[in-house]
């Protein structure tokens, strides 16, 4: 009996100790490459600072809790393309932001002596994640 309270207590514990290591770790994260701070930049902003870190922490919190309980939402198909569009969105955001803090681009077309066409290896590398990401959509999700 009290060996099945410790292990119980441990897996709490444990599972506990990771989500928080995880959590700080993305935060960490989303902080070094200043999302954030360059939307307010960006879209000109400052006012609403704390409503930004506000909606990321409770889209957090609500998607966690999405991630553990056992709902099912039937949604509309309007409802899951607008969906998509705000994950498409802040992926496609932390994506630049992680090769805008490694200068990634300009590193790569240097070396391989493509200064002069940047804007056609962006369009291709965007235009490969879209089709690639249709073609996994239409052919493999059903």
């Amino acid at each position: 009996m009290i060996q099945e309270i410790f292990l119980r207590f441990l897996q709490v514990f444990i599972g506990f100790s990771g989500g928080l290591a995880v959590g700080a770790g993305f935060v960490a994260f989303i902080t070094v490459l200043g999302i954030i701070p360059r939307l307010v930049q960006l879209s000109k902003s400052e006012a609403f600072t704390k409503a930004y870190g506000g909606s990321v922490i409770f889209g957090l919190l609500i998607g966690t809790y999405f991630s553990f309980a056992s709902i099912t939402l039937n949604q509309t198909i309007i409802t899951l393309l607008f969906w998509g569009l705000l994950h498409g969105i802040f992926n496609g955001m932390l994506a630049a932001a992680l090769t805008e803090v490694l200068n990634v681009f300009p590193i790569l077309t240097r070396r391989i002596g493509m200064d002069k066409f940047v804007l056609i290896f962006m369009m291709a590398l965007l235009l490969g994640k879209v089709f690639g990401s249709l073609f996994q959509w239409i052919v493999f999700v059903r």
